[in-house]
């Protein structure tokens, strides 16, 4: 069994597998054999033979709290949540609860949105000082996705700087500090512990986040590479490397290798396959991404979540194809979220308004202020020409152009523009590329979350939004929609970025799935703007970013200039048009949400 752990760890999968099947035939009764061949079936991809194992080791031992954790996991795998929650259930039950079933429920609880009952089952292992620093992570998730951060940080605060020789309580504070916005003091705390020799992957990805944050982008790099030489199948740490590596050269084959490497060892990894396909279509080319899931996808025995991600990818130039494979998903999930926003989507690709429609109001009462579900609901409704479209999307009352005042010290606007086009243009690499997974094309985008930037020019900034965001509120009014609901006439910024466009630029129609309200500030205008006769680089609303049948086209346009601030809802479609000029096109974008 020692050897069998040992090529287990080093990945190599069918020769434990062949062990494991030796021992537990000369064996019958070993029951923790039987749970480990189970799950090297279950990575082999022999799911209901796995299954089949798990429940006869259960039958040769109830009691065996492992074996429903396992249990646990596989159904987790299948799609089969309700069951799995029993399972884990019953391995925390008892003196002898399984930490590790703590661990798999409280991260599916927090995956799926369900952050009250991640902390009912971490907080009591942490609350005793029994502190693995995975289970730790996620009560810290938990916490801060309740707005417990305040909590979070005192917690984990006195519980490192009392156990100064702890990971667990280091790596939970750094967390807790990145969600804070507070990413240089996180980088200081992973920092301080990784040099004492606590290398888990999740501190080195934290650490790296931090990093990322703040602009130290080598530096992350090499905490990503040491994240994944500790853990190389830990897919968030090959999304983040990719980005990095993507934005310094703009090449997906040098951005994907350390993923490739990993898929060459860990072929049967549909979690690495997934990340892989979402980096390719991140960065433009979903038939790719489509075609690097759909073997594994089309098999009976896959994985629900990754015909989701196949689906998701198929629907930007398959909608008929991405609706089966949402509707194979929700046969074995039927509640899953992710599979029941994309069946609504490509419903609207195929043409069917009406089904897509009813999907999305049932949806709705789960995730009220999701604004891309809201994008979704207006899309259906303007398909059927229901009146309710012109209502919820009223570009020219909802739409609203502001110029700012000047900030003190500066006079006029035009001197701070200039001021601040220099600051903004520090953050831009003159020849990074445009980020993964967002809607720009030929140009970059800043990673910092410029609101808490310490640049004096650019907080003046955000201090000269405060007033027309205020008046945005009172024009828009009180009400019952999606819009006007939330407006208490509170609110606080919920990220800001800046965008630099070059020559050719656009942005892809698009909406702020997190936001309320949704801004455009124009910094710097290459001059082609100023015609009135083209519409190059203007803001355009009304056109989906998915396939839509009939297809819909624009509806409203602002033509911007410098100085100006554009309000307008976060389930807005919205994009810019394509403009050519040497001259670069400079802004600030932000997100409000409701200050509660």
């Amino acid at each position: 069994m020692r050897a069998v752990g040992a090529l287990l760890q080093a990945g190599q999968l069918r020769a434990a597998h062949a062990r494991l099947e030796a021992i537990a035939e000369a064996n019958p009764a070993f029951v923790e054999a039987l749970r480990l061949l189970a799950g090297t079936k279950l990575a082999l991809g022999d799911a209901p033979a796995a299954e089949a194992l798990l429940r006869r080791a259960l039958e040769l031992d109830p009691g065996w709290t492992a074996t429903h954790t396992t249990l646990g996991e596989l159904l987790l795998a299948s799609g089969r949540g309700a069951e799995a929650e029993i399972v884990l259930q019953r391995a925390l039950a008892g003196e002898r609860a399984d930490p590790r079933a703590a661990l798999v429920l409280a991260r599916y609880y927090n995956d799926s949105a369900r952050p009250a009952r991640a902390l009912a089952v971490a907080a009591p292992f942490c609350a005793q000082g029994r502190l693995d620093p995975e289970l730790a992570t996620q009560h810290v998730t938990a916490l801060i996705a309740l707005g417990r951060q305040a909590e979070a940080l005192s917690f984990y605060g006195k519980l490192a700087g009392a156990a100064p020789d702890n990971p667990a309580p280091a790596q939970a504070l750094a967390i807790a500090l990145n969600a804070a916005g507070r990413q240089a003091e996180a980088a200081q705390i992973a920092h301080r512990a990784l040099a004492r020799g606590f290398r888990t992957p999740t501190l080195c990805l934290t650490y790296a986040k931090s990093l990322m944050a703040e602009g130290a982008n080598d530096r992350a790099e090499t905490a990503l590479r040491d994240c994944l030489r500790l853990e190389p199948r830990l897919a968030e740490a090959h999304s983040s490397l990719a980005q990095l590596i993507w934005m310094r050269t703009g090449d997906l084959a040098q951005a994907t290798d350390a993923l490739d490497q990993a898929l060459r060892t860990f072929a049967g990894d549909d979690a690495l396959r997934a990340t892989k396909a979402a980096i390719l279509q991140g960065a433009g080319d979903a038939r790719a991404a489509y075609d690097c899931l759909a073997p594994r996808a089309e098999r009976p025995e896959a994985p629900p979540m990754l015909r989701v991600r196949a689906g998701l990818a198929a629907l930007d130039f398959d909608p008929a194809k991405a609706l089966s494979l949402a509707q194979q998903a929700l046969r074995s999930m039927p509640g899953n979220a992710a599979a029941r926003s994309l069946l609504a989507a490509a419903q609207l690709g195929v043409g069917d308004a009406r089904a897509a429609l009813q999907e999305c109001e049932a949806l709705q009462p789960l995730a009220p202020d999701d604004q891309y579900l809201i994008a979704l609901q207006t899309t259906a409704l303007r398909l059927l020409g229901d009146e309710r479209y012109a209502q919820l999307c009223d570009y020219r009352s909802l739409v609203l152009p502001l110029d700012i005042e000047p900030p003190p010290p500066w006079r006029d606007l035009a001197s701070f523009l200039g001021d601040l086009t220099v600051s903004l243009n520090r953050l831009h690499d003159p020849d990074g590329h445009a980020l993964l997974f967002q809607s720009l094309r030929h140009g970059t985008e800043t990673t910092q979350d410029l609101t808490r930037s310490a640049d004096p020019v650019v907080r003046a900034l955000f201090d000269a939004f405060a007033a027309p965001i205020a008046r945005y509120l009172e024009h828009i009014g009180r009400g019952t929609d999606a819009l006007r609901r939330r407006n208490e006439g509170r609110w606080r910024f919920n990220g800001s970025w800046s965008v630099r466009l070059r020559d050719r630029g656009f942005h892809m129609s698009h909406v702020h799935p997190r936001g309320w309200v949704s801004s455009a500030f124009y910094v710097e205008l290459p001059g082609v703007m100023a015609d009135a006769r083209t519409d190059e680089g203007v803001l355009s609303f009304g056109k989906p970013s998915i396939l839509t049948t009939p297809v819909l086209e624009t509806e409203y346009s602002v033509r911007p200039t410098p100085g100006m601030l554009v309000l307008f809802p976060s389930y807005f479609w919205h994009g810019t048009i394509p403009f050519q000029s040497p001259q670069p096109r400079l802004t600030v974008a932000f997100d409000a949400v409701p200050e509660r």
